[in-house]
């Protein structure tokens, strides 16, 4: 008797297989608890702390974009403890996309998946596109102009005075934001250990900068640009705990590079142990720097006037240390060039496991008999993000990023309430904590971050300012003729098979140990 179309849709990995795929591929594993820790911080500050704090500040809390981070921090707390619990039992390459194929079924770990190309592959372009700014700037310093040809996108926006927004085409095409993008592309196609060792440096680097500006800014601090701490709000999500709550899902953004940890499982030496450590211990670390800068900065400039795109810059003016401005600049670069390096490598492995599933084409899981990478799908990908960079503005695509990783959060700690239920016996090596509060709590404030930016989404389309919301639209339908046309025909689960016995799709380094083994 045929499935029917439901069953198709929702049909499951076995926690059995995906534990096998875990231990049964060709990904070199060379990351220590060290390296994971340093790989979330690389990703986690960059943008967020550069750029978006100044921003939630002036324009919706305050001060209190203190408490906008601890929210954001406890929403992302609960989610990571579920991550942690999900990477230690089932240490694989997709992620959240995996665990959805396992708890949910098939259609929900496509809905992840493409999730995650909103988190990773279009957050890599923004970043990027912040990137060249900061370059650009720091070359004009030794007197070296770049033109706007070269350094600016081809779709400029700009926003009237009712904050509509206007598209306009230019001749110009970001060709540096696209060489960061294929620089970091280039790395991640070399190896995964030397692509480790460049994020520590660049993640000492960029963490320094920020500790020095904390412990020399404290002295140039004015008590009063903190009152009131909570500015009286002024209507809608501007000030007032309303603005608290919309900032939060502001600075969500500048959370979502714990999660590209997960994406490292395959590559860990012993994920059991180091994932959760990794986890974790880059989620509290980046939360404390992130309270102490913004409450350094809110005391130094008055909130109201943090809404540029270089906000720490301006507060080291302020300070009247222009040298120490050339080190802000430093951090900066650094910091989104490890930010760049992590998404992108993160995109990378989410599409290899699709790729291994069959919901995508075989190329994305093609791994280099020397390098032990993914290649091909990492320069096909580096390749898209570069040429987005190159040609699209940062506008909207902040809050659209927020808006999935929430949605991801959410899928994520229903995954570990299904696995609890259906797989009590399952071994746990890290078992998040307080019961199921934790994984009930992750979905109640991952809610929290979504429904500011979904209401201003909808407000927006109804103020004749319809753009989020056909990108949103347009995004959505895409994600979803790909697996109808593709992945759900191409599923390597709806025709019976198992991942592991394609050795053509596992590269030959793979095949070789699988045949190995079978002749033990």
């Amino acid at each position: 008797m045929a499935e029917s179309l439901g069953g198709r849709l929702l049909r499951k990995k076995s926690v059995a297989q995906t534990q096998r795929e875990a231990t049964s591929h060709s990904l070199k594993r060379t990351l220590g608890p060290v390296n994971l820790v340093m790989l979330g911080v690389g990703c986690i500050i960059g943008a967020g702390i550069y750029v978006m704090t100044g921003q939630a500040a002036a324009t919706f809390a305050g001060p209190a974009v203190l408490l906008s981070f601890v929210i954001a921090g406890i929403a992302c707390g609960f989610a990571g403890l579920c991550y942690a619990e999900l990477a230690s039992t089932m240490p694989v390459a997709g992620s959240a996309y995996t665990y959805s194929y396992t708890s949910m079924g098939e259609v929900f770990a496509w809905i992840m998946g493409w999730l995650l190309v909103l988190e990773y592959g279009v957050a890599a372009a923004t970043v990027a596109a912040g990137w060249s700014g900061y370059v650009a700037s720091f070359l004009n310093d030794f007197g070296i102009t770049l033109s706007s040809a070269v350094s600016t996108s081809f779709v400029q926006s700009s926003a009237d005075a009712a904050g509509h927004l206007t598209f306009s085409t230019t001749g110009n095409i970001n060709f540096v934001a696209a060489g960061g993008i294929l620089m970091v592309t280039a790395l991640l196609v070399i190896g995964i250990s030397e692509s480790a060792a460049v994020n520590n440096v660049i993640v000492f680097i960029k963490v320094g900068v920020l500790l020095a500006f904390i412990l020399m800014g404290v002295g140039f601090v004015n008590p009063a640009n903190w009152t009131p701490f909570i500015p009286p709000n002024q209507g809608g999500f501007t000030y007032g705990v309303p603005g608290v709550f919309r900032a939060a899902s502001v600075i969500f953004f500048a959370y979502v590079g714990f999660e590209a940890v997960s994406t490292a499982a395959g590559e860990s030496r012993n994920p059991n142990k180091d994932m959760p450590i990794g986890i974790l211990g880059s989620l509290a670390l980046c939360t404390v720097i992130y309270m102490a800068v913004a409450a350094v900065l809110t005391g130094i400039v008055p909130y109201a006037q943090l809404g540029v795109r270089e906000p720490i810059a301006l507060a080291v003016d302020r300070m009247g240390m222009p040298w120490f401005s050339f080190l802000i600049k430093v951090g900066a670069i650094a910091g989104l060039s490890s930010v760049m390096l992590i998404l992108t490598y993160g995109q990378s492995r989410v599409f290899y496991a699709m790729a291994r599933d069959g919901l995508l084409p075989r190329a994305f899981a093609t791994i280099h008999a020397k390098f032990r990478t993914p290649w091909i799908g990492t320069i096909l990908l580096g390749s898209l993000i570069a040429l987005a960079s190159s040609l699209l503005p940062i506008t909207i695509l902040g809050d659209l990023v927020s808006l999935g990783t929430a949605f991801a959060f959410a899928m994520v700690c229903v995954s570990v309430i299904w696995l609890r239920k259906a797989r009590p016996d399952l071994k746990r090596p890290f078992t998040a904590p307080w019961g199921m509060w934790t994984p009930v709590l992750g979905i109640v404030f991952a809610a929290i971050m979504a429904a500011p930016l979904i209401i201003d989404i909808i407000a927006k389309a109804m103020n004749d300012d319809p753009i989020p919301a056909y990108i949103l639209g347009s995004y959505l339908l895409l994600g979803t003729a790909i697996y109808v046309f593709y992945g759900y025909s191409n599923s390597r689960l709806g025709k019976g098979l198992d991942v592991l016995d394609d050795t053509a799709l596992q590269g030959p380094l793979e095949a070789i140990a699988h045949g190995v083994d079978d002749r033990r």
